[in-house]
């Protein structure tokens, strides 16, 4: 007879590992980065300047977007773009929201580093693009 190893992953059933993910989780959510990151999307949510800031940031992306695809926009327009982004960058709510997603992305790869240490699988790599 063969001695099966199987690790302890192999051997957790679903509801254990679910129930684990949702102590993750629950964890994740009781940060001081994931709070401030809440707040402040909740303030770039309310603020009616940055909202109106955003949007006529995106309506002339958009109206330009086929233009600048093709770099067939004019330095005018490039720089209205430009001048449009940067007053949307510069709203208050806007830089603490973007401070609020830095911090709550390093503590997220910090936390994928120590699964990945752990679980000797790479927890990124498994994620696929975009994640973390």
């Amino acid at each position: 007879m063969t001695d099966l190893t199987l690790n302890e992953l192999e051997v957790a059933p679903p509801s254990v590992i679910l129930q684990a993910a949702r102590d993750f989780a629950g964890a994740l959510a009781e940060t001081p980065q994931f709070q401030a990151f809440e707040e402040a999307a909740e303030r770039l949510r309310r603020d009616e300047a940055a909202q109106r800031a955003m949007q006529a940031y995106q309506a002339r992306q958009q109206s330009l977007q086929m233009m600048l695809m093709l770099n067939a926009a004019s330095a005018e327009e490039g720089a209205e773009l430009k001048r449009l982004q940067q007053a949307f960058l510069a709203a208050p709510a806007v830089a603490a929201y973007l401070q609020a997603q830095e911090d709550l992305t390093a503590i997220c790869r910090a936390a994928a580093d120590l699964l990945s240490q752990h679980t000797g699988l790479s927890f990124a790599a498994a994620c696929g693009p975009g994640c973390c």
